[in-house]
């Protein structure tokens, strides 16, 4: 059996609300021994593929992970496994983040929330005009659609 074969197999394994999370991401299934290519997922899809796989982890004001999250704290704890630092807040984060329009936004990139100059949210763009987040106090990491037109994307480099 060759290992392409084993693919079917593999998932049936993964089981299917990890099959669900890696089309939500829209990633793609990684299998040692496979891919040809060692760096198969950017440090961004990597910390984006962190993020989902927190789905329903309980919000909670000044966490940081591994089980409960605020929304930097999310985005601290999905680039720290993924191989990058970041600063704690929203508005730290962004400033320490390379500044892009929304066109040249990617699946990866963090999505900043913004009332005039001041940021006050942050969450991973998944693509589609969605993003991973911790949204508030009694609600859960979730993907979600950009409810607003007030958002600056920054890039983790």
């Amino acid at each position: 059996m060759t290992a392409l074969n084993r693919v079917p197999s593999l998932m049936a394994r993964a089981g299917t609300a990890s099959a669900l999370t890696i089309a939500a991401v829209g990633g793609s299934i990684v299998i040692p021994g496979v891919a040809t290519d060692a760096a198969a997922a950017t440090t961004a899809t990597k910390a984006l593929q962190i993020a989902a796989s927190k789905k329903g982890a309980p919000y909670r004001w000044g966490a940081t992970g591994p089980n409960r999250f605020d929304c930097s704290g999310l985005t601290l704890y999905s680039f720290k496994k993924a191989g990058k630092s970041l600063p704690r807040t929203a508005a730290a984060q962004y400033n320490r983040t390379h500044h892009i329009s929304a066109s040249h936004r990617k699946a990866g990139d963090l999505v900043f929330f913004h009332y005039g100059s001041s940021v006050y949210h942050v969450g991973i763009y998944a693509g589609k005009g969605k993003i991973w987040h911790a949204p508030k106090t009694g609600d859960v990491v979730r993907l979600q659609k950009i409810w607003t037109k007030s958002v600056w994307y920054g890039r983790v480099s």
